[in-house]
């Protein structure tokens, strides 16, 4: 499976987007992702080789598989005494996050189109101590779930952001981010800002603590690093760029529902599915599961910690089940460390690093984040 170089999204190459560039094939999600590509690598249609090829079969379409499976539970839900409570189960998920998910795609599609890529990079690539604060507010900006995050942390790796930047990029990215903010308070209320803020908290320590691993060599240091104009400002360019804007109403409506609908390609089946599991366990496991060992005691921290990595889904996806850990157990640290332990611990994050900026980058991960994580849990459990 190829991967497109815009949002990390693992493709199929024969039902796939495909351009030919310099003698390389790139293969993406959708036409914005193709889009977004030539512009960010100035590439004229008339440079490539670009073909598009029909959609895979509707039997490989996830988010079409979720949807039938979902329409079975709601037509027959009520004929069968089996399918019932996960019919209750499901409808109460939908009702409790359709609004949010619609807010955060069109959000999503907001930030796509008006936020310059270019901005994030320069951000990112300076070694200086705001720069971890730029990083958790880029991770804020991203409408990507955490494996399309994964992707794009190493695309700034490769233009030079410094190591402790694309850190506090992919701490905060996952549950720091916009539209997954409004998710998260579409299923804890106010108590979301719990993990939202909790997430920020640990992705700037850990971002000063890499700053300080990498002034004394302890981990790789970037060789890509940009060198930044002198003098260059982001304010002055962004009046630039609006004053030679034209406004275009229905150039806008058309770049904000490409950038929807390509996030949507992207995490609308992981949202699907974790509501579906999410339903499935609050339908048919015992009401004491959860509640005996995943409460709010250490023994409950360490099989919450150990579910969450293993368990191998997208944030999305993680979101509706960590609902359900609160729900069921009232402990608000559980579900707290069972999104948190899925970026900390979660092996295909460690294996990106490992591979593409070296071992000790990958190995100081969870040795710095998941004592924090742990800590703010028993915290969180404590006071709440």
């Amino acid at each position: 499976m190829a991967k497109d170089p815009i949002c990390g999204m693992e493709v199929n190459e024969k039902s796939s987007l495909k351009l030919n560039w310099q003698g390389k094939d790139y293969y993406f999600c959708s036409e914005n992702c193709r889009h977004k590509f030539m512009v960010q690598n100035k590439i004229e249609e008339s440079c490539v080789s670009c073909s598009a090829v029909k959609g895979a079969p509707w039997w490989q379409n996830k988010i079409l598989i979720l949807t039938s499976i979902y329409l079975l539970v709601f037509l027959f839900g009520n004929y069968f005494t089996f399918l019932t409570p996960l019919l209750n189960s499901l409808l109460a998920y939908v009702r409790t996050i359709a609004v949010p998910v619609f807010i955060g795609l069109l959000l999503g599609g907001v930030i796509d189109w008006l936020v310059p890529a270019e901005y994030i990079s320069v951000l990112l690539a300076q070694k200086k101590k705001r720069t971890i604060v730029f990083s958790v507010l880029a991770g804020f900006m991203m409408a990507a779930c955490s494996h399309g995050i994964l992707a794009l942390a190493i695309q700034l790796y490769k233009k030079g952001a410094s190591t402790p930047a694309v850190i506090a990029f992919l701490l905060a990215s996952p549950w720091a981010n916009l539209p997954l903010t409004i998710l998260m308070f579409g299923f804890f209320g106010v108590k979301a800002l719990l993990i939202v803020f909790g997430a920020i908290i640990i992705a700037l320590i850990s971002g000063y603590i890499y700053m300080f691993l990498e002034s004394r060599s302890w981990i790789e240091h970037n060789p890509n690093t940009i060198q930044v104009k002198e003098g260059f400002s982001i304010l002055r360019d962004a009046k630039q760029r609006i004053a030679g804007a034209k406004f275009d109403i229905s150039g806008a409506v058309k770049g904000i529902w490409g950038g929807a609908v390509s996030l949507a390609n992207m995490v609308l089946w992981w949202i699907m599915l974790g509501m579906l599991l999410a339903s499935i366990a609050a339908a048919y496991l015992p009401p004491d599961f959860m509640h005996h060992y995943m409460g709010p005691t250490l023994i409950g921290l360490a099989v919450t910690l150990f579910l969450a990595t293993i368990i191998e889904i997208c944030s999305e996806g993680s979101a509706p089940l960590a609902f359900e850990i609160y729900r069921q157990t009232g402990a608000i640290g559980n579900s707290f460390i069972f999104l948190m332990a899925g970026v900390v611990t979660d092996y295909t994050e460690i294996g990106l690093l490992w591979t593409n900026i070296g071992w000790k980058t990958a190995v100081w991960l969870p040795v710095i984040t998941v004592p924090q994580v742990m800590l703010l849990a028993v915290l969180f459990n404590a006071l709440f």
